[in-house]
């Protein structure tokens, strides 16, 4: 009589999982270190290493929510090209065989996603193992991110609408990056304000809205440069426009003036990307002999190559003509006009150009009783504009920033308690 050998289904089940991660092709997430561990696991199931590989894969998936919030939260931030082609609308075009990956994947991480500890005991056949096996701590399973719910094959529709408004790959996960060494590094935590956190400008605030709400909606619009006086918010309505557009797929890079050198590749860099970026530059100015400024120019406008039309430049500035004017410019009337000439032909090739100035006594005191009131802050009058003309004094002028302070400053001694 033939012996047959027992199977263990359990065993199946841990080999079918191995084989989901190593034949996944659209969602290749292989070099994940929390998926990876995991393969590692399960190549490790009738050894002796399980139990180390298992401590390894719990302490890499214990670091987040659970493993099905993990993985999908892969999937959402995927970058391929089902992820790009739904981000840009195109995702009617892609072939059959693509999206049949697609949903292939999905139910493969689904599955894979589902992976229980018990489900590692069971397919252990050494006895030793497994007694030990059993002491160590389990792992949370937990539930999928929206739009994932169930049946994540069924749910490539719901996907397509997320890329859509989230976009795809790195730029679904950041909505704003910052250039250093020739590459993107995402920025976890931005400034949050809002547009109407701004108070008054409103001109100033609605022509750069207008000029970005052109942008993302794919017409014509204008590199824009925000100057003027230190404080009256010229960054902030930069933050804030970003915050108001995110969600219509504008990401934001922010650069140094140090790094205009590569405005070139970082376009070549996004080319490519159906989101829609704009190249910021704070507190921009230049010296009369500095190469940068013939860059930008170049940049602007000028340059061989084409320019792109999903990045646009927003720069902020103290200075109109952004050119440092030495006094051996002013040594005769020659040099005066050739800097003049050269900052006027900066400043010009940005489309949109915006003025920010102090306000008056009156404006500032309506910006700190229009800040009060969103902080509910209720005061008297009398006393909190008679400080807050005190605390401008020495500051050194009126300006939104210095009503911001001098309301937290009042916010925080109400809050505890004390005179101000």
């Amino acid at each position: 009589m033939i012996l047959k050998k027992k199977v263990n289904p359990y065993m199946n089940k841990t080999t079918k999982i191995r084989y989901y991660i190593e034949s996944l092709c659209i969602y290749d997430l292989k070099n994940d270190v929390v998926i990876n561990a995991l393969l590692d696991l399960l190549l490790n199931v009738q050894n002796e290493s399980v139990l180390l590989k298992q401590s390894i894969f719990f302490n890499s998936v214990s670091c987040h929510k659970s493993l099905k919030s993990y993985i999908s939260k892969l999937i959402l931030t995927n970058d391929n090209v089902f992820t790009k082609a739904a981000a840009s609308g195109n995702a009617e075009n892609l072939t059959d065989s693509v999206l049949n990956g697609v949903k292939s994947d999905l139910m493969k991480l689904e599955a894979i996603s589902s992976i229980t500890s018990d489900d590692i005991v069971r397919s252990v056949d050494n006895q030793d193992l497994k007694s030990i096996l059993i002491t160590m701590p389990n792992w949370e399973v937990g539930t999928a991110r929206l739009p994932l719910t169930t049946n994540w094959d069924n749910e490539v529709n719901k996907l397509i609408e997320f890329h859509k408004t989230n976009g795809y790959g790195l730029f679904s996960k950041y909505m704003a990056f910052t250039w250093r060494n020739h590459s993107l590094f995402p920025i976890s935590s931005t400034d949050p304000i809002k547009l109407e956190d701004l108070k008054n400008y409103e001109l100033q605030r609605k022509k750069v809205v207008d000029n970005t709400e052109s942008f993302v909606k794919g017409f014509p619009a204008n590199n824009v440069l925000l100057y003027g006086d230190r404080g009256t918010g010229k960054s902030s309505t930069v933050h804030a426009v970003l915050n108001e557009f995110a969600k219509d797929g504008l990401r934001m890079i922010e650069i140094s003036k140090g790094d205009i050198s590569d405005l070139t590749l970082i376009r070549e860099i996004l080319a490519e990307s159906p989101m829609k970026f704009i190249i910021y530059i704070d507190d921009l100015s230049f010296d009369s002999h500095d190469d940068s400024f013939g860059e930008l120019k170049a940049a602007l406008e000028g340059s061989l190559s084409e320019r792109k039309q999903n990045t646009l430049i927003y720069a902020t500035s103290n200075r109109r003509h952004l050119i440092k004017e030495n006094f051996s410019d002013r040594e005769n009337d020659i040099n005066r006009n050739d800097v003049m000439q050269e900052q006027l032909s900066l400043s010009d090739r940005f489309g949109l150009s915006i003025t920010f100035i102090n306000p008056s006594k009156k404006e500032y005191l309506d910006i700190v009783d229009k800040i009060a009131k969103d902080r509910n802050i209720n005061v008297e009058s009398e006393k909190l504009h008679l400080i807050a003309e005190q605390w401008a004094s020495k500051k050194g002028g009126r300006s939104p920033r210095c009503a911001k302070q001098f309301i937290d400053f009042v916010e925080s001694a109400e809050k505890r308690g004390k005179s101000w």
